[in-house]
């Protein structure tokens, strides 16, 4: 077993860009919506992950492939429920669970949104 200490990225330039969120199979309604990963645990074809997520502002509609608890870093979003319509805004320090399958929107301003993330595919 190990114990690592984990230290967030500074900024963007510290992470891999991945381009848009649509090659993560989001759909962009506004916005360019660069994304951005660091990988703190396993990786994205992994069952279980964890690592930074970052996106440039603009908005984009996505259905969850996994399960995920996540802190928000740096930046603020509003993330809205599109099944329910409930939208809640989240900036640094807050944190959502979000089942696999649901279907939210993200609304991301300022000039960067950086998240920490543990993802679990069931």
């Amino acid at each position: 077993m190990s114990l690592i200490s984990i230290a967030p990225p500074r900024s963007i330039d510290d992470m891999h860009a991945i381009g848009p969120v649509t090659q993560l199979g989001s759909e962009i309604l506004s916005g360019e919506c660069s994304a951005y990963a660091l990988s703190t645990f396993g990786g994205p074809t992994d069952p279980i992950s964890a690592g930074y997520f970052a996106v440039t502002p603009g908005s984009f509609r996505m259905i969850y492939p996994f399960n995920e608890q996540a802190v928000v870093v740096q930046g603020n979003v509003t993330l809205t429920d599109v099944q329910t319509g409930t939208a809640t805004h989240y900036g640094v320090g807050d944190s959502w669970f979000v089942t696999k399958g649901t279907e939210v929107l993200w609304e991301v301003s300022g000039s960067v949104f950086i998240k920490h993330f543990f993802a679990v595919v069931d």
